[in-house]
Formats: C-alpha cells, sequence, structure tokens
C-alpha cells in the first residue's frame, strides 16, 4: 500500500500549515502560537475533544472511531519546538524570527501528524481511540516528561503510544526502526576544580588547577576504554573548560569544566556517573586540589517494545516498501522516552534525503517526505485497531 491518496490531496495544505509553522518558530515551552493554531485546526477538523495547556502548552486531540470494541486508545506525538538558531536556508518561507529556526523538523512533525489528524476524523475506519499529541519542549525542556506527569496517559486510558522523526541521510520515504534501545540517554555533568593560584613562574608555590583538570580530562576517557563493557554504547565528552584567569602569567585559582554522557543501558549509566565521580575527586586529591562533580540525569534511554516496533515497521512497509528494521542506534537522545517509560510503543525514523543534518542552520525540512510520514500515523490507528467485518 503506497501513501494514502487523500495525503496527495492535501498535500498543498500541509505543507501550508509546515511552512507557516517554519516562518514563526518558537522555543521550549513558548509555543504559544504554535498551539494555538494546532489547537484550532484540531477544532477545525471535528475532533471529539480538544484539550490545551497540558504539560504547560502541549494539545491533545481525541478521535473517536467508528467503533469502541477493541478498547485500545492509540496515542500518536509530535513535537511542535524549534532551536535558537540562526537559518541559513534561504528558503522563501525561512524563519521571521530572528536568532530562531526549526532547525530540527518539528514543523514537518506536526504537519504530518494534522494532516493525519484531519483523515482520522474524516473516515475514522477503526476500532478505538487515537488520541494525537503535540507536545513542547523535547529540544532540552522534557516536555514529554512534563506531559506524562500532567497525566497524559491516565486521563486518556492510552495503552500504546508511536513517535516519529525525520532524519537526513535516509532517503526520502524510506523509514528505519529497531526493538530495544533506538536512542541514548543524555546526562550532563559540571566539575569544578579548586586548587591555588599564583604566578606562572613559581608553580611550585601554586596547585596547578589547569594541569589538575588536563589530568581529569584523559582520565573520563578511560571509562569508555577501560570501565565499561566494550560492547557497550558509552560517550563521555567534555566541552567547555573556563578558568578565572585570562592572563599569559597567572594560574588560575578555579577551573570549571562541562560535559555530557550518552548510554544505552541504565546500569552503564550508574557505571558511568559512579566511574566518573572517582576519576573527578581522586585525581583532583592525588595532585593536591580539589574537586566536585554536580552530575545531573538527563533524558532517559528511548527504548523500542518489541511487538510494537514489529507493527510499527509492517506499518512502514506497506506505506513506502523500504523499512530497515535494524537501524543503528544514535547516542542522541529523545524525551519520547518519557512517554515510552509509561506506555509500550515504537519511535521511527522516516527519510528527509541528502539535506544537512538537523540542527544545523542550513537544514530543511522536506515537503515530499509529508505523505509517507502522514500515511504512517494514520496507518498506526487503522492497522493495529482495525474495524472487524
Amino acid at each position: 500500500m503506497p501513501p494514502k491518496n487523500r495525503f496527495a490531496e492535501l498535500l498543498p495544505e500541509i505543507t501550508a500549515w509546515r511552512r507557516d509553522f517554519h516562518e514563526n518558530p518558537e522555543l521550549l515551552f513558548e509555543v504559544h502560537r504554535t498551539a494555538a493554531r494546532v489547537a484550532e485546526l484540531l477544532r477545525s477538523f471535528g475532533c471529539d475533544e480538544v484539550v490545551e495547556g497540558i504539560g504547560r502548552t502541549g494539545v491533545v486531540g481525541v478521535i473517536k472511531g467508528r467503533a469502541d470494541g477493541s478498547g485500545r486508545v492509540i496515542g500518536l506525538r509530535a513535537d511542535m519546538d524549534a532551536l535558537p538558531i540562526i537559518e541559513q536556508t534561504g528558503a522563501p518561507y525561512a524563519s521571521k524570527v530572528p536568532g530562531k529556526m526549526h532547525a530540527c523538523g518539528h514543523d514537518g512533525h506536526t504537519a504530518m501528524l494534522l494532516g493525519a489528524a484531519k483523515y482520522l476524523a474524516e473516515t475514522r475506519n477503526f476500532d478505538g481511540t487515537a488520541v494525537v499529541i503535540f507536545q513542547p519542549a523535547e529540544e532540552g525542556g522534557g516536555g514529554g516528561r512534563e506531559m506524562v506527569a500532567d497525566g497524559l496517559m491516565e486521563r486518556w486510558g492510552i495503552t500504546e503510544v508511536y513517535g516519529m522523526h525525520n532524519m537526513p541521510g535516509i532517503p526520502v520515504g524510506h523509514f528505519a526502526i529497531r526493538p530495544g534501545a533506538i536512542m541514548a540517554a543524555a546526562d550532563q555533568f559540571d566539575i569544578t576544580v579548586t586548587g591555588k593560584g599564583g604566578h606562572a613562574a613559581k608553580p611550585h608555590e601554586c596547585v596547578d588547577t589547569t594541569v589538575v583538570a588536563a589530568h581529569i580530562i584523559v582520565a573520563a576517557q578511560t571509562i569508555a576504554s577501560r570501565t565499561v563493557d566494550p560492547l557497550k554504547q558509552v560517550v563521555v565528552s567534555i566541552c567547555t573548560v573556563a578558568t578565572d584567569s585570562t592572563a599569559h602569567n597567572v594560574i588560575p585559582q578555579v577551573v570549571k569544566m562541562k560535559g555530557t554522557v550518552r548510554t544505552m543501558d541504565a546500569r552503564v549509566q550508574d557505571q558511568v556517573e559512579q566511574r566518573l565521580r572517582e576519576i573527578v575527586e581522586g585525581t583532583a586529591l592525588a595532585l593536591g586540589a580539589k574537586a566536585e562533580l554536580a552530575y545531573q540525569r538527563g533524558y532517559p534511554v528511548t527504548v523500542n517494545a518489541e511487538a510494537q516496533t514489529e507493527f510499527a515497521a509492517e506499518v512502514a512497509q506497506a506505506v513506502s516498501g523500504q523499512v530497515d528494521t535494524a537501524t543503528a542506534p544514535l547516542m542522541g537522545a529523545e524525551d519520547f522516552s518519557y512517554m515510552l517509560n509509561e506506555r509500550p510503543g515504537a519511535y521511527i525514523f522516516l527519510g528527509n534525503g541528502d539535506t544537512a543534518m538537523v540542527h544545523h542552520p542550513a537544514y530543511n525540512f522536506d515537503d515530499n517526505a509529508i505523505p509517507f510520514g502522514a500515511s504512517w500515523y494514520a496507518g498506526m490507528v487503522e492497522g493495529r485497531m482495525p474495524v472487524s467485518g
């Protein structure tokens, strides 16, 4: 089954929504214009219920099928927020908001799910209930966590939940998915090294924090190479180093560092945090300084349930005939993980073609992907909750 004919008919309309969102990007939870437009469109489609303000600025639409014997409630999620990036696409519909752009394709995700919602409200050819979820603050704000904490799953009785993200480098219309961990947990940390500053010509009278920091940076790389099972994925990156001195001849009193940890397994996540703390504190102690580690857990691992992943792949196969069911996991993170921690479901990638990578100022969502993505969203509802007879 190719993309549904209805989405070919709707393509100009869905594209117009997408480009309007692209011109008017909003960040984190401040997606007031976007959320209002989403809610307006959902009501115009005839959704049975439209609720705003879930997880602060999220929107939920409810569409009941022509039957309700299955008892299933399928949740479909799209993210709405943009990024603090200056756009360099040169598109006629480029961002009109200085310093903000849809550099990750959330404008496309939102438009595709709106298209699916319009189709499902028109046809209602399913046995159960579809819940369309429009989430704020995926880009670092944890909007998925906030919607879950606001009772998303319980209030609408969601039994399964599915999400999708475009992916440059995969041909348009092709899909990629895998069971199990598909995206990493993302933690962040701050390290503060305190020593004894002084004149660079008299290092013996100082405790040189830059040397201590350098040893910590090098030692932290042994976590991946010598602490964690080599068959497990882990990234430890120290990304910024700053001192309280800008002079050429002053040994600083304090050095501060920031970094991130990416893991695919909760036990490895615990192991890395413990070992990093030991390295930070032990290295400083050995060199006569003091160091503190402030470690913050971020988005958890995104884990696809096996049965739901298999079905998501079957729907994708029916839509395009091109599905990679063993795609490599990514060390990026995704707060759809909070929803998958609450209900079984799956997260799938949709090809965006040979474009700039997401989070790049030249990135742009390919509108040719819209019929494929909207068909997959709708197909998940119709296929997972078929009308009998």
